[in-house]
């Protein structure tokens, strides 16, 4: 996710470079003046209570805000990440974005701010309002505008700067230098993103051939979780025994077995892509553990992929892996890949609606030929892994 805050003085052209971002980056572009009119007209619980303050004369509350940016970003989970025009204004604000990007277990990239001296911004302005016949486009409102501006936004640079990501362009430039020096900015930020995939169905939907084929297109490190427990039980460690005998009785592996394996494979790995993710998270423990182990190393969830394979397809293919090489302990019975398949039902379903709330779930259908649902899931992916390159 590229979440990306754009500051400049009125006149500095910051309109011109978000309608850029957000078609380029397929951002969301959060202004909180254009969401609380939005929640106002729609008559929202929010709406009416910024209204009924705003007409006795008040400002609505950092409170206020905070819900309805909370609210735009968990309902448009199909965007790459966010623009913040002019947000946070203040110190606080600036605490408060923070705290909320944590909750929605993402970060504010950067904060571009566009640097115009203040005799240039009064000159823009002045031109603008010649044409637009705006009164507030006069010299002495202007100025006020922009004392305004340095007085409060200063102190906000200042807290970005503390955690460097404060990158500063100069918008005395002409517009399509402006853009490049943006544009560039953005690169680098991207150029430290991992491209992370979860893939989910349930057994029998084709997840770890699928996975396989995709970490060798994309070029990204496939994370397995049943490899990893298989290499175990080869091995023959202790951790081996322990899992085979849950594997024997149909139970899943404790978490703290499992954790310690992916956080090794993150740790030992180097000059990675992105990780494709297949059989973890399992639990709704389970998602939080990643999404903790991703943060932990800068990273983030970037695709979420669910295979759906018709539940009698899926029984047959399990009865037919049973009588191959690649039959898995749980395949061994029909009872056995029932339970397993309840147990998906029971323990990784609630998972994926957790996910749908803050993540688009791109659904792929799985019958057909391997090419033809790897071309899917492909399809499905291509347009987020072009945006990290």
């Amino acid at each position: 996710m590229l979440n990306i805050a754009l500051f400049g003085p009125p006149g500095a052209g910051k309109g011109t470079q978000s309608e850029f971002l957000i078609r380029k980056y397929n951002l969301f572009y959060i202004s909180t003046g254009d969401l609380l009119r939005q929640e106002m007209a729609g008559k929202t619980k929010l709406g009416l209570e910024a209204q009924s303050i705003i007409a006795a004369g008040g400002l609505v509350s950092d409170e206020i805000i905070v819900q309805i940016i909370e609210k735009t970003i968990i309902d448009n989970p199909g965007s790459n990440g966010f623009l913040f025009d002019g947000f946070p204004r203040t110190y606080i604000q600036a605490y408060i974005l923070e705290g909320l990007m944590l909750k929605l277990n993402t970060a504010l990239n950067c904060l571009i701010s566009i640097t115009v001296s203040e005799e240039e911004s009064v000159r823009r302005l002045m031109n603008r309002g010649i044409t637009s016949g705006r009164s507030d486009d006069n010299e002495s409102v202007i100025r006020n505008r922009l004392q305004e501006y340095t007085q409060k936004t200063l102190p906000v640079l200042q807290f970005y700067r503390d955690k460097g990501i404060y990158v500063e362009v100069d918008g005395a430039a002409a517009i399509d230098e402006v853009r490049r020096q943006v544009t560039g900015i953005i690169k680098n930020e991207l150029s430290k993103s991992l491209f992370n995939v979860v893939l989910f169905g349930y057994p029998g939907s084709g997840r770890g051939s699928q996975g396989k084929a995709l970490a060798s297109e994309f070029g990204l490190e496939y994370v397995a979780t049943g490899a990893m427990l298989e290499q175990e039980i080869r091995q023959g460690t202790a951790i081996g025994t322990r899992i085979t005998d849950l594997y024997e009785n149909g139970q899943l592996v404790p978490d703290e077995i499992v954790v310690q394996l992916i956080e090794k494979r993150l740790a030992d790995s180097r000059d990675v892509k992105g990780y494709i993710f297949k059989g973890f998270p399992r639990t709704l423990v389970q998602s939080y553990i990643l999404d903790g182990l991703l943060k932990k190393h800068g990273s983030s969830i970037s695709r979420i992929i669910e295979i759906t394979v018709p539940t009698l397809e899926l029984i047959g293919r399990l009865d037919e892996r049973s009588k191959t090489a690649g039959c898995m302990p749980y395949d061994t019975s029909t009872s056995k890949i029932v339970k397993r398949l309840q147990e998906h039902e029971t323990k990784t379903v609630p998972v994926i609606e957790k996910y749908k709330q803050l993540h688009e779930v791109l659904k792929i259908d799985g019958q057909g030929t391997f090419e033809e649902v790897l071309g899917r899931i492909s399809a499905g992916l291509e347009d987020g892994f072009k945006s990290m390159r």
